[in-house]
């Protein structure tokens, strides 16, 4: 190629990277897209193409390098070479004034800067010659951890300064908006994962991804809000480099600046009484001396600066009056009671309902209908039922109902858990839920449909239950949005393909409760036959190795659904396999048990455990005597606690993973 077409390729790539620069800040930044997902995908992955086919015009603040290619096993430690300290918490406005008068002491006329407090996880970002050469965790304040590459999928991290510095340092707080959040633990419920508690854990998860491309799907966010260190320009105050972070790229929190505590009194609390209107948590104010030479003066404790202090703001609680409870049904079939009540105002929002958990949390408390309830939001988004103030006049206990209130089909409540749940396998509102696990790969493995086609499918009315996969026409598939012709034939031979599949497949497919992939391919390698199910006695079924009385009856009360029966029928109609075959599975765990607990690394807890179980393990809900492993994850709570009670032993996933690939002796 010569230097002439070399050129117009260089100019191609630069313009290119200006455009997926530009919609991406339109699309996350803005929340204003200005042109499709397909056309933004057809624009990114031609830059990507031209960088690959000429790695001599990439560069490393490409918007390419949003997502990083590669996955990591472990995060390298940083020392951080300015430590990243914490701050003291005080939580009346006296402190407040406390901490004025011990300024005052070395400073005259202190200015305060007043800015929200972000729930989120501190991280340090490095620039050399303006690019964005190193991202870590704050870790313990003086090492953390290198999660460079998942720090540059959050979008709003600028790769390249708006002018290029020798160096700098600043600090930032990486966050879940809260419209992300609501996004993400929609999809875990989906999934039948454990969703997230609260958007903070939720970014620490996110960011300590072994995958970058998973963390890039979260939608995480950043404030800056320090700057560590800098070559190249020098700055006196705080809000000097507030505005310097602003001009080189950086998005800053919302500032305000003060002469004295009782001006910034009336800042801290209008903060606190409009938290609700951010879309994001906050969970105080930190007040700041602005003079950088005054900082200097007042120094540091061992624990926190002298130059500032976080305004904590307490749980706003509320007292009102039960309306009413709702039972909604979602998406995994659990029946969950809501509390409806009178509105009242909390962390600047109209509130009028409430999640009551299950049964179990409304016994406890004795929540009735016509009681007087204290409620409060806990992390900003989820109003919870604290506790009953008073019972109301004639009031009687609640009673969570006998049938689906969805499709009037039967409900169960499994041993190990405190929730009702919705047995009928055609329940519409659990329909996505459903087609997504029978379409996976462990399941029916029909490559192709994933859940916003599924979804697309079930909103045009072509599909009510997984039966109606195997009844599509392909022209009407391919009238589907983003389909087409060929997307279409390619799917409908997938869903042929999968007609296929062993029974032991299309058992796990049917997302019977306490039927793992294991169990299944144990019931299909023993049993053979589908028709023989619907005769199956819970005896048959519990003298298998491995199986007890809960995952025997779970069988025989699904099968003697009436849903079920029509479901099958129509499988067999369309001619899905109905027959299996003798396996031969891997029983090293054979007679261990498994707890759960808290948020793996990289597995989640379904794959951990078909994973426990494809060796012959069992997998509990509930810490016991019997237990042989506890698996710990971060957040691990009570059952992490009852099994160090025991004694018991405790694995990492590391270790988990260590044991599963031990050769048998």
């Amino acid at each position: 190629m010569d230097s002439i077409d070399k050129r117009e390729i260089e100019q191609e790539i630069t313009a290119l990277r200006e455009q997926v620069s530009y919609y991406a800040a339109k699309y996350y930044d803005d929340d204003a897209p200005e042109i499709s997902d397909f056309d933004y995908d057809k624009l990114y992955h031609r830059l990507l193409e031209l960088e690959q086919q000429y790695p001599e015009f990439y560069t490393l603040d490409s918007p390419t390098n949003r997502i990083g290619g590669h996955s990591s096993n472990s995060f390298e430690p940083v020392e951080h070479q300015v430590v990243m300290g914490s701050l003291q918490d005080v939580f009346d406005t006296q402190s407040l004034f406390d901490f004025e008068a011990r300024v005052q002491e070395s400073v005259e006329n202190p200015l305060f800067v007043v800015e929200p407090k972000i729930d989120g996880l501190s991280v340090s970002l490095e620039y050399t010659d303006g690019l964005l050469t190193r991202g870590s965790t704050r870790g313990n304040g003086l090492v953390g951890e290198d999660v460079t590459a998942n720090l540059r999928t959050v979008s709003s991290i600028p790769l390249r300064l708006s002018r290029p510095l020798p160096f700098l340092e600043v600090r930032g707080e990486v966050y879940m908006p809260q419209k992300s959040f609501l996004r993400v633990t929609e999809e875990q419920e989906l999934n039948g994962d454990t969703p997230f508690k609260n958007p903070r854990n939720a970014a620490a998860g996110s960011l300590r991804q072994k995958d970058p491309k998973v963390t890039a799907k979260r939608g995480l966010d950043i404030f800056v809000f320090n700057i560590q260190q800098v070559e190249g320009v020098t700055v006196t105050s705080h809000m000097e480099s507030l505005k310097l972070l602003e001009e080189l790229g950086f998005h800053v929190l919302e500032h305000h600046a003060f002469p004295t505590i009782a001006q910034a009194v009336g800042e801290i609390q209008r903060l606190g009484e409009s938290r609700g209107s951010f879309g994001f948590d906050i969970d105080g104010a930190v007040i700041k001396l602005d003079d950088f030479a005054g900082r200097e003066l007042l120094g540091a404790t061992a624990k926190f600066p002298r130059w500032a202090v976080a305004f904590k703001y307490p749980p706003e609680e509320k007292e009102t009056t039960l309306l009413s409870i709702e039972i909604g049904v979602g998406r995994t079939g659990v029946l969950t009671p809501t509390a409806v009540f009178e509105p009242i105002l909390l962390a600047g929002t109209s509130v009028s309902r409430a999640v009551l958990h299950n049964e179990d949390f409304i016994r406890e408390k004795d929540i009735r209908i016509g009681d007087r309830i204290l409620v409060r939001k806990a992390g900003e988004i989820i109003p919870e039922v604290l506790s009953v103030v008073s019972h109301g006049e004639g009031s009687e206990p609640f009673s969570m109902p006998h049938q689906c209130p969805s499709c009037g089909g039967p409900v169960e409540r499994a041993e190990d858990e405190a929730a009702l749940r919705c047995l009928n396998p055609s329940c519409p509102v659990q329909l996505l839920r459903n087609l997504i696990h029978f379409a996976s790969r462990n399941a029916m493995d029909i490559e192709g449909l994933g859940p916003a086609i599924l979804q697309a499918l079930i909103d045009s009315g072509k599909v009510h239950d997984v039966a109606d996969l195997y009844f599509l026409h392909q022209e009407e598939v391919a009238k589907l949005e983003r389909m087409g012709k060929k997307s279409a034939q390619n799917l409908m031979e997938a869903i042929e393909k999968s007609k296929s599949r062993d029974l032991s497949r299309l058992l796990f497919g049917l997302g019977m409760r306490n039927i793992g992939e294991r169990a299944a391919a144990q019931l299909s390698g023993a049993f053979l036959e589908m028709e023989r199910f619907f005769t199956l006695t819970v005896e048959e079924i519990a003298a298998l190795d491995g199986f007890g009385e809960v995952m025997a009856r779970s069988v025989v009360d699904f099968f003697a659904l009436p849903a079920t029966r029509a479901l099958i029928d129509r499988l067999s109609q369309a001619g899905v396999g109905m027959t299996g075959e003798k396996t031969v599975t891997l029983d090293k765990l054979a007679g261990k048990t498994f707890v759960l607990t808290g948020t793996l690394p990289t597995l989640k807890r379904s794959e951990a455990k078909a994973m426990i179980e494809a060796q012959g393990g069992k997998v509990t809900g509930s810490v016991s005597k019997k237990t042989h492993y506890v698996v710990a994850g971060e957040d691990a709570g009570s059952k992490l606690t009852k099994a160090q009670e025991l004694e018991l032993p405790i694995l990492s996933e590391e270790e988990l993973l260590a044991l599963l690939n031990t050769p048998e002796n």
